[in-house]
C-alpha cells in the first residue's frame, strides 16, 4: 500500500539578507496548491523541411508556488521577504539569495537554491466568498536536489 499524504509538510525559507537562519513555513492555505512544484519542460523539439525530428535541451528555473493564509506567521514572513526584494523608486533592494528545503511527512527532501523570489501580493485581497485571498509567492530555483524516503 502506498501512502501518500501530505499532511505534515514543512519548509524551511532561508534569504542571505533577510532571513540568514531561515523560518519555517507551515500555514499553508486551504483553497489553493500549498506548495506547487509544476512540471517542467526538459526538452523541445522541431521537424526540418524533410520531416526529420530535431531535439534539443536548454536549462529552465525551477519555478515553486508557495500558497499562505493571510495574516499568518509564514505569510507576514513571506510579506517582509516580498517587500524586501521589491524594487522602487527610492528603495534599496535586499537581492536575496534564497534556498527551501520542503520536508515531506515521510522523510524525504527537496532542496531548491540558488533562488529568487518573483511574485507576490503587495497586500490583502478580498475574495467574492467575503473572505481574505490565499497569497501565493512564486520563486525560480537554479537548482534541485532531492532525498528519497528510506522506508
Amino acid at each position: 500500500m502506498n501512502d501518500i499524504s501530505a499532511s505534515g509538510i514543512s519548509l524551511n525559507v532561508s534569504a542571505d539578507k533577510t532571513f540568514p537562519n531561515g523560518f519555517v513555513f507551515t500555514e499553508f492555505a486551504d483553497d489553493a496548491d500549498p506548495f506547487d512544484l509544476p512540471s517542467l519542460d526538459i526538452a523541445a523539439t522541431a521537424m526540418n523541411v524533410n520531416g526529420d525530428l530535431v531535439t534539443w535541451t536548454a536549462p529552465q528555473p525551477i519555478m515553486p508556488t508557495i500558497n499562505a493564509i493571510p495574516g499568518s506567521d509564514g505569510d507576514n514572513n513571506m510579506a517582509i521577504l516580498f517587500e524586501a526584494n521589491r524594487a522602487a523608486k527610492g528603495k534599496t533592494v535586499a537581492r536575496d539569495v534564497i534556498t527551501i528545503v520542503a520536508t515531506y511527512p515521510d522523510g524525504s527532501t527537496v532542496t531548491l537554491s540558488n533562488g529568487k523570489m518573483t511574485a507576490g501580493f503587495p497586500g490583502k485581497s478580498v475574495a467574492s466568498a467575503g473572505r481574505l485571498k490565499s497569497k501565493a509567492y512564486t520563486f525560480a530555483f537554479e537548482n534541485i536536489s532531492v532525498t528519497r524516503a528510506t522506508a
